[in-house]
C-alpha cells in the first residue's frame, strides 16, 4: 500500500523500464505483405496506400533486399495477374507473377522467409474467393483450384502457403495436395479466423479485388462472433494448419487472445491495409506521432497474443526496433 509501494519507482527510466517491460517487438515478429506483378522495372505506388507499391519480380527482389537490410526476414505475397477469368486460372499458372516473384526471391535472398497467399479473388473476373454460379460461391468446387495453386506456388519454392479464402474444408484439401506431390514440408499459415470487415477497403483497390456483386459475407466471419472463430481455428487444425491467424488485428485483439489462450499454437495477426492508411493519414496531417504509434499499435497486438505481425509497417518497424 502507498507509500510503501510505489509503482513509479520502475518508470522512472529508460532502463528500469526497458528492463521490466512485457511485451517485446522484435523485427523477427515481422511479416511484410508485397504486391507483385508482371513486367520490368514496375514500382508503382498504390493509391489509397502511401509508400506501398505494386513491383515486378526484378524491383521485389530491391524492395526485399532493403527489407532485409532493415531486419525483415519474412514476406508475404499477392499477386496482380495479367488477365482474369471466371476460375481464376492465373493463381495456379506456373508464369504467374506470384510465382516468378517466389522465384526471383528465393534465388537472391535464400534466407528470407516467402509466404504467398492462397485466393483466387485477385484473379477472377467476378471478384470473388471462389467459383461462381447463379450468383453463389461454390465451396466444394473451390478447394481443388486453391489446392492446385498451393502446390504450384510451393513447386517455385514458397516456403509456406497462407489459405485466405475462408472456404470450409480448404486447409484440408491443400495439405492433402502438398502431401500428394512430395510437399510435406511446406509449412500452411491459415488465414483461419478472418472477417468481414470494412478495414479491406485499401488493399482491394490495390489488388482490384472488389466483388463485382454482393459481398462476402457468406464466406468470411460475422464482426459480431467469437466463439465461432474458435470453431474456425479448431476445424483448421485438426485438417493440418501448423500456424494460424486473425484477420484484421486492432478491431479482433480479443479473438486474438481467446485463440491464443484456447489453443496455445503460435497465432498470427493481419495488421490489414485500412488500419495501416488511417495511421498514415492522422501522422500526415501531424494529428498522431508516426513512430510511436506505428509501435503502440504493434506492442498492442503483440500484447494480445500474437506472436506473428503481418503489417505494412514492417520495413519501419523494423528500423525503429533497431
Amino acid at each position: 500500500m502507498f507509500p510503501v509501494t510505489r509503482p513509479r519507482r520502475l518508470r522512472r527510466s529508460a532502463a528500469l523500464r526497458e528492463m521490466v517491460r512485457e511485451t517485446r517487438l522484435a523485427p523477427t515478429d515481422l511479416i511484410y505483405p508485397l504486391f507483385v506483378r508482371h513486367g520490368k522495372g514496375v514500382r508503382t505506388e498504390i493509391g489509397s496506400m502511401p509508400e506501398q507499391f505494386h513491383l515486378s519480380p526484378d524491383t521485389l527482389v530491391e524492395e526485399v533486399g532493403a527489407a532485409r537490410e532493415d531486419g525483415v526476414r519474412a514476406v508475404l505475397l499477392f499477386g496482380i495477374p495479367e488477365a482474369k477469368d471466371e476460375r481464376g486460372s492465373e493463381a495456379w499458372a506456373d508464369g504467374a507473377a506470384v510465382q516468378a516473384g517466389v522465384r526471383a526471391l528465393k534465388s537472391a535472398y535464400p534466407d528470407v522467409l516467402v509466404i504467398t497467399d492462397i485466393c483466387l479473388c485477385e484473379y477472377t473476373s467476378h471478384g470473388h474467393c471462389g467459383v461462381v454460379h447463379d450468383g453463389r460461391v461454390l465451396n466444394d468446387p473451390t478447394l481443388e483450384l486453391l489446392a492446385q495453386t498451393a502446390v504450384s506456388h510451393a513447386r517455385a519454392g514458397a516456403d509456406l502457403v497462407a489459405p485466405s479464402d475462408m472456404m470450409d474444408g480448404r486447409v484440408g484439401a491443400i495439405r492433402s495436395a502438398l502431401d500428394a506431390e512430395g510437399f510435406d514440408d511446406i509449412a500452411i499459415l491459415s488465414y483461419a479466423a478472418k472477417y468481414a470487415s470494412a478495414f479491406y477497403g485499401p488493399f482491394r483497390e490495390a489488388a482490384g479485388s472488389a466483388p463485382q456483386f454482393g459481398d462476402r459475407r457468406s464466406y468470411q466471419m460475422d464482426p459480431g462472433n467469437v466463439e465461432e472463430a474458435l470453431r474456425e481455428v479448431a476445424f483448421d487444425l485438426e485438417e493440418g494448419a501448423d500456424l494460424v491467424m486473425v484477420k484484421p488485428a486492432l478491431a479482433y485483439l480479443d479473438v486474438i487472445r481467446r485463440v491464443k489462450d484456447a489453443f496455445g499454437v503460435p497465432v498470427a495477426a493481419y495488421n490489414v491495409s485500412g488500419e495501416y492508411s488511417m495511421l498514415l493519414a492522422a501522422a500526415q496531417r501531424g494529428w498522431i506521432d508516426r513512430e510511436r504509434a506505428i509501435l503502440e499499435t504493434l506492442t498492442a497486438i503483440k500484447r494480445a497474443g500474437a506472436s506473428i505481425l503481418l503489417t505494412y509497417h514492417a520495413r519501419e518497424a523494423a528500423r525503429l526496433l533497431g
